[in-house]
């Protein structure tokens, strides 16, 4: 058996398994920055943790050592990444388009909506207007989004306002509330 280098190993894997070519990459500088900033944060709520009597080490220990992983690595990817001249992010065609856009600016508008208009519309309402927009905007058929919404929206609703309990706005609908 031939070892292969990791070039020949990941040439090898995108024949055998067709990855995209044509993906979004992010530079390793920008995971190494995430990681850094993770693992400081970990380092910084963790000094507020009590100290256990009689012992050298407590409950930050743990914690700590991770962080501390975390920010080593996230060191040696923000090198690596400097290193290698890439651009920061490389968006594939397919993300320049202007429907692609429009769809995740609909996807963060959708959340917006939400938090801005569940408590006095109640979830029942808001999911399914939420639901029929996100699914004309991605060009389902008026008829088969109103029916799927409204399907997914009191089935969700069932589950977790009966089933597991959690509270759910009612909003207009309160004075018909089941």
């Amino acid at each position: 058996m031939v070892l292969l280098s990791a070039h020949n190993a990941s040439e090898y894997l995108r024949r055998r398994f067709k990855f995209r070519t044509n993906t979004v990459k992010l530079n390793d500088a920008l995971w190494g920055a995430l990681c850094c900033a993770l693992g400081t944060a970990v380092l910084l709520h963790i000094q507020a943790f009590p100290a256990m009597p009689g012992q050298r080490y407590g409950p930050a220990v743990f914690p700590g050592v991770i962080a501390a992983g975390f920010v080593a690595c996230g060191l040696l990817l923000l090198v690596r990444g400097f290193r290698s001249r890439e651009p920061m992010i490389a968006l594939a065609t397919w993300a320049r388009e202007r429907c692609t856009l429009a769809r995740a600016a609909a996807l963060l508008a959708a959340m917006v909506f939400y938090a801005l208009a569940s408590e006095w519309l109640g979830f029942v309402l808001t999911g399914i207007l939420l639901l029929v927009f996100l699914f004309r905007t991605f060009n389902l058929p008026w008829k088969r989004a109103l029916i799927v919404a409204t399907i997914a929206v009191l089935l969700m609703h069932f589950l977790f306002y009966k089933v597991m309990r959690v509270p759910l706005p009612w909003g207009v609908l309160t004075p018909i509330a089941w």
